[in-house]
C-alpha cells in the first residue's frame, strides 16, 4: 500500500473572533452596474410594441349573457328532471327499460348542466361545452316524452324551448368572451 504525502499544510484553526459556518457566502467582485430607466423583461425588441387599440381601454366582458345562460339552464334542468320524474313514475308498471333509459339520461344531463354551470361561472371554456351537451340530453328526454305519447298538460310540451333557449345563450359570442 503506498500512501502519499500531504500537499498542504493542514488546515488552520478558526480564530476565535470569527465563527465558521457551512454557508457559503459570495461577495461582490467589482462595482454594481447601473439600472437603466427602460428595464428589459422580455425579447421583444425595444421599437416593437403592440399597437394601442383605437377604441381606448381594454373592458372587461360583461358577465349579462353567461348569468342568462346559467340562470336559463338552471331552470331548464329543473324542468328536464320533473319531466323525467313524471315519465319514470307514470311508466314504470309498464316499460322499467324505458324508464331506466330516462332515469340515466336525466342523470348525464344534470351532471353535465351542473358541471357546466360552475365551469361557466368560473370562466372556464368547457363550461359552454357541458352545458350544450346537458341541454341536447335534455332534448332527448323531451323526444321521449313524445314518443311515448305521455298525457302531460300542455305546458310541458313547450318546455323544450328551455334547452334550446340554454344552447343559444351558452354558444353566443359574448359568453365566449366572458371566458377568454
Amino acid at each position: 500500500m503506498i500512501r502519499r504525502q500531504p500537499e498542504a499544510a493542514p488546515p488552520t484553526p478558526p480564530d476565535s473572533s470569527t465563527q465558521q459556518t457551512g454557508i457559503i457566502r459570495r461577495h461582490p467582485t467589482g462595482s454594481f452596474p447601473a439600472a437603466s430607466a427602460d428595464p428589459q423583461t422580455s425579447f421583444i425588441p425595444r421599437g416593437a410594441r403592440p399597437a394601442a387599440s383605437s377604441s381606448g381601454p381594454a373592458r372587461t366582458p360583461s358577465p349579462a349573457v353567461p348569468s342568462a345562460a346559467a340562470a336559463v339552464s338552471i331552470v331548464s334542468g329543473w324542468a328536464t328532471a320533473v319531466i323525467a320524474t313524471s315519465l319514470i313514475t307514470g311508466w314504470w308498471d309498464t316499460d322499467e327499460l324505458f324508464c331506466v333509459a330516462i332515469g340515466f339520461l336525466a342523470a348525464v344531463s344534470a351532471a353535465a348542466t351542473i358541471g357546466g354551470l360552475i365551469s361557466l361561472l368560473l370562466r372556464r371554456r368547457i363550461g359552454r361545452l357541458l352545458i350544450v351537451v346537458g341541454a341536447i340530453v335534455a332534448l332527448m328526454i323531451f323526444a321521449g316524452l313524445f314518443v311515448a305519447g305521455a298525457d302531460l298538460p300542455r305546458i310541458v310540451y313547450a318546455t323544450p324551448v328551455l334547452p334550446a333557449a340554454s344552447i343559444v345563450l351558452a354558444l353566443l359570442p359574448a359568453a365566449g368572451r366572458w371566458c377568454r
